[in-house]
């Protein structure tokens, strides 16, 4: 929170600089650029939705929200500063986007630090969509870069929609509303930044200097030191001084053979494969740099071994209606037994160990599990399973649908009242499902992972490849 208080009061002396008189383009004198007052109906209309109803929800949301609103904000400062300046050189426009680099951190880390939080899907849809902001460093294609961060939050809000559809259509509206400040910055992008942020082509040049007064205000606080550039910007080069490095070498390169006339003549008589008495004249022979190693840590019985990270306590509790089943390792016989239809269970980080599910219960999510066993009875919803790695599920009862993404070995066991099954997949690779048969045993079907793409004269059409053995 504070960090977020300190990155608001450097925005407003950012805006404060900017409309002095001399410190930039004719002061407020011409009042407020047209993109940016385009900007400020974007924040006025669906960011304030989205604010909104982000305060109605409450809790980890209401908090993300107001972190979300920081960077956007830190957004339009930098939006007054081109409006005002003369393009900088690209390791000054680095320190420019600074503010916005970190707020996206505090974003992200948010999320991760909240991983056990009930509105998980909520925080994980705005974590992997708000480097959108990053496309103010992005060129020539700013809007398409916002469009594929948007995209990569559709997996979590799909997730919001069919939880919530029928049960709190507040939640329905919140991913609405945020999903709209993406696609009204799409429009905004393709509108007045086509091929990358706007600069004026009148005024001074931009420079970190310009963002902040040259003095801190008599007590204020300076801002804070920002980390590195956003996650995906434009590909930067090096400084000025390596850009014109490079060009003195270019240009050495291009004498042709004359690049060779400062070179002194070596005779047969000092060169040491010829005369090896020499390699014993002169003291040590000079030789090569050594192959890098990393250092060995010296043993410390006081000390903990600098790799060794406290493991985070395994947990298996009913937190309100979601069952946490966490950072379990070689168990082999955890048990959920007291299930209600509203429950949920969440496991993550769970290892080499096997967990059943008895009775009837909503969903079941597992994430980032790895060797794990799980066997439950019915789920009226769906069981995920994301970022995993060698997992068998086995249904006693029944389930609608089972999603597999980003997982790399799955087996699926399917009991005779859940062969309507529906299994979707993606991003994933060796998966099999597992047909009981008549005599008790099981037929295993793997599913396919290749698919072949035609275009018929109207549509493109999508079959799966035959592999040939």
């Amino acid at each position: 929170e504070r960090l977020v208080e300190r990155l608001e009061k450097a925005v407003e002396r950012l805006e404060m600089v900017c409309q002095r008189p001399g410190m930039c383009e004719d002061g407020s004198s011409k009042g407020v650029a047209q993109y940016v007052q385009a900007f400020d109906a974007l924040l006025a209309g669906p960011v304030a939705e989205y604010i909104k109803i982000s305060k109605e929800v409450g809790g980890d949301v209401q908090k993300h929200a107001e972190m979300v609103h920081a960077g956007l904000m830190s957004e339009r400062a930098l939006l007054v500063m081109a409006s005002q300046h003369q393009q900088p050189a690209e390791n000054a426009f680095s320190s420019l986007l600074k503010p916005i680099s970190e707020q996206l951190q505090v974003v992200q880390n948010f999320r991760e630090k909240n991983r056990g939080s009930k509105l998980f899907n909520h925080l994980s849809a705005v974590s992997e969509s708000i480097p959108a902001l990053g496309w103010v460093a992005m060129a020539p294609k700013p809007g398409p870069y916002v469009k594929e961060m948007t995209d990569a939050a559709m997996f979590y809000t799909n997730r919001i929609l069919k939880e919530y559809k029928d049960v709190d259509k507040k939640h329905v509206d919140w991913v609405k509303a945020y999903l709209s400040i993406w696609t009204e910055l799409q429009a905004y992008i393709k509108e007045y930044h086509t091929t990358g942020l706007t600069w004026s082509k009148t005024g001074p040049v931009a420079t970190e200097g310009s963002k902040s007064p040259s003095a801190p205000q008599a007590g204020a606080a300076p801002p804070p030191p920002g980390p590195p550039p956003p996650p995906a910007p434009a590909p930067t080069s090096s400084s000025t001084d390596d850009s014109a490095s490079r060009s003195a070498l270019f240009a050495q390169i291009n004498r042709g053979e004359g690049i060779t006339s400062g070179l002194r003549h070596v005779s047969d008589d000092m060169k040491t494969h010829k005369n090896p008495a020499l390699k014993n004249q002169g003291g040590p022979v000079r030789s090569g740099p050594k192959p890098f190693t990393a250092p060995k840590p010296a043993c410390n019985a006081n000390n903990p071994s600098p790799k060794t990270s406290p493991k985070a306590p395994a947990l298996l509790e009913l937190e309100g209606k979601k069952w946490r089943v966490e950072n379990q390792e070689n168990a082999s016989n955890l048990v959920i037994s007291d299930t209600e239809l509203k429950q949920v269970a969440y496991v993550f980080k769970c290892t080499n160990s096997t967990l059943q599910i008895k009775g009837k219960i909503n969903s079941i999510t597992l994430d980032n599990c790895k060797k794990l066993g799980l066997v439950f009875d019915d789920v009226v919803g769906i069981v995920e399973i994301i970022n995993s790695r060698d997992v068998k599920v086995q249904v006693m009862g029944k389930v609608p649908t089972i999603s597999i993404n980003k997982t790399d070995g799955c087996h699926v066991y399917l009991s005779k009242n859940s062969l309507d099954c529906e299994i979707v997949s993606a991003k994933s690779s060796e998966m099999n499902v597992l047909i009981p048969t008549e005599g008790g045993d099981f037929t295993e079907f793997p599913v396919p992972e290749q698919f072949k793409t035609v275009w018929n004269g109207q549509k493109l059409v999508t079959t799966v490849t035959e592999i040939a053995g």
